[in-house]
């Protein structure tokens, strides 16, 4: 099995992403690497990401986005 991420733009649309990834052999794996390149993904131009096993969606999409920035209009302070 293999675990992969989609990126995506805000319409849904498949987009290249700033770091390039590999495939994961876990769930686990490929959530570890997003939570430790989500900031370069976004400023990199993806929007969204959706979690795929072997071609297969398992969630997503999932805004890079936070909620903060969302409803400031602005860049989430951290």
């Amino acid at each position: 099995m293999a675990w992969t991420w989609r990126f995506e733009k805000a319409d849904g649309t498949e987009t290249e992403p700033a770091v390039q990834p590999e495939d994961f052999p876990t769930q686990s794996d490929a959530e570890s690497w997003l939570g430790e390149v989500w900031r370069e993904l976004l400023a990199g131009g993806t929007d969204q990401v959706t979690l795929q096993e072997d071609g297969s969606t398992v969630y997503g999409p999932m805004s890079l986005h936070s909620a903060k920035e969302s409803d400031t209009g602005g860049a989430a302070s951290e």
